[in-house]
């Protein structure tokens, strides 16, 4: 496996980066919500966000996906909240929603868990993995438009997090993969649509010419 981004590639994996955060400032929000996914580093950045008194409250949702179901066998969600209690979050601070299977579910299925408890929250914090802050805003704006949302995830550079995350082509095979559901889901009606640069696209076909395909949702001819 290898332990650093491929030369070739490099400047391609940087742009969809770049592309998909968004430099939200951060603000006050009624909920933070740390969206499941091969990374416990949303874990660690929801809790520290936390601590830093951003919000009150913290829903961690997801259940299990082919990339995470080694990782986090007892799902997602399950795991964030256990790492959250060791990095101090008090245990009445958390709420774990365990069955989204996807973006949409996670928004749909948090607002119905925090409904149940008569929580209708004017604005929320969505906290993700580095490369999916641009989808998780999307999504949200789509299916839970009453909400003001801000999007973050970890603070760390491309090869830093690359290093950290231990299977570097996963990480880019999933990245390319939500390079074409940004535009996928807005034609589907999931998401709203965003501006796509030209150099985020010839990066994206370059990748996906490079092999970096095993993310990537199959469309008709």
């Amino acid at each position: 496996m290898i332990d650093v981004i491929p030369a070739l590639i490099r400047d391609d994996v940087e742009t969809l980066w770049m592309y998909h955060r968004l430099g939200h400032e951060l603000r006050h929000t009624k909920v933070g919500i740390g969206l499941g996914s091969h990374d416990i580093g949303v874990a660690v950045r929801t809790a520290e966000l936390y601590k830093r008194s951003l919000f009150s409250l913290m829903v961690f949702s997801g259940a299990n996906a082919p990339t995470t179901i080694d990782r986090f066998p007892r799902g997602e969600a399950v795991h964030y909240r256990e790492r959250a209690l060791e990095e101090g979050v008090p245990d009445e601070a958390i709420r774990v929603e365990p069955k989204a299977r996807n973006t949409g579910e996670n928004m749909t299925l948090t607002r119905d868990l925090l409904a149940a408890e008569g929580i209708t929250p004017k604005s929320v914090m969505l906290i993700s993995r580095p490369y999916q802050e641009r989808r998780a805003f999307a999504t949200c704006r789509k299916l839970w438009p009453e909400v003001e949302v801000v999007c973050t995830s970890q603070q760390v550079d491309l090869d830093t997090y690359a290093a950290g995350i231990g299977d570097i082509p996963r990480m880019i095979n999933v990245m390319v993969g939500d390079t074409q559901r940004i535009r996928l889901h807005a034609e589907h009606g999931y998401a709203i649509p965003q501006d796509m640069p030209d150099e985020v696209q010839a990066a994206y076909e370059r990748l996906v010419a490079a092999g970096y395909t095993a993310h990537l949702i199959p469309e008709a001819a």
